[in-house]
């Protein structure tokens, strides 16, 4: 408070997890575009202007910028580069320039204050609440999004740039593994709640065209580089894809026996039209 007295801390009014907590701070928020930076990530000095420069194009109801590792003790030689979504990261497959893209890295995004008066805010039955490593609730919302304006489009600017903390503990097989069977847990979700058809639409591109690279790329780095770490790459990718796919079973199998359905992200603690608050970020 000290060191930065123009932020403003507030309490989660809304439901417990991080989709209350950010549909708390788009509440009290004020201004015609809201920012989201996590909290263990540092931007660099352009990060907003970039940011802010790609909203430019009428067109555009969201951006989200590049997010880059810190790896606290070091990247393991192992962990393969399509894989890095698992800690909330930039991975192998997103476009190296500015392009139209369907959901943004939570890590590093922003959206205009529209997107929330007319659709809502996060879903509170998608994504993280405390240590459980669910996620997609960013998905969830840039997908209705995109339903609610079929002509409108989310960038991805990766000269918008944030370097993210990656613990110790997630840099390990263990972490992988129950990352990558939440995401697929997670899938579910949003494929319940948007339909499978847009909710696995970038997750079919990503699996037989990023993928297949990586395991291959990983094969002949070990084969003809005489690169060990390179077969733990590929492992580690055939791993990964295989937890999620798990997941994702489990979570259509728990949707088919009616499970706790998902709660609308209009739901999700704001304002009703008409009363929407202005919304700005830090």
């Amino acid at each position: 408070r000290t060191m930065l007295p123009a932020v403003e801390v507030v309490e989660n009014t809304g439901a417990h997890g991080l989709s209350g907590a950010r549909n708390t701070g788009i509440a009290v928020a004020a201004g015609d575009v809201v920012v989201f930076l996590d909290d263990d990530a540092e931007a660099e000095p352009d990060w907003l202007a970039e940011l802010l420069d790609a909203f430019a194009d009428p067109a555009a109801l969201g951006v989200g910028g590049w997010v880059e590792p810190i790896w606290e003790g070091g990247r393991p030689a192992w962990f393969p580069v399509e894989f890095q979504w698992v800690v909330g990261c930039s991975y192998r497959g997103l476009p190296a320039s500015r392009a139209p893209i369907r959901n943004m890295i939570g890590c590093n995004m922003a959206f205009r204050r529209e997107v929330f008066a007319q659709v809502g805010g996060f879903s509170t039955g998608i994504g993280r609440v405390g240590g459980r490593p669910l996620g997609c609730e960013e998905t969830e919302l840039c997908i209705r999004v995109g339903q609610r304006w079929p002509e409108a489009v989310m960038v991805h600017e990766p000269a918008a740039r944030v370097r993210h903390h990656v613990p110790r503990h997630r840099a390990g097989f263990r972490y992988l593994v129950a990352r990558c069977y939440a995401e697929g847990l997670s899938k579910a979700l949003v494929a319940r709640s948007v339909g499978s058809r847009d909710g696995l639409a970038a997750e079919r591109v990503y699996t037989l065209r990023v993928l297949p690279r990586g395991v291959l790329s990983g094969l002949v780095s070990a084969v003809a580089r005489g690169d060990p770490a390179g077969l733990g790459r590929a492992a580690a990718i055939v791993l990964g894809f295989a937890c999620t796919a798990a997941g994702y079973a489990a979570g259509a199998l728990r949707r088919a026996g009616g499970a706790e359905q998902t709660r609308s992200g209009t739901s999700g603690g704001l304002p009703p039209r008409g009363d929407a608050a202005e919304v700005t970020t830090p």
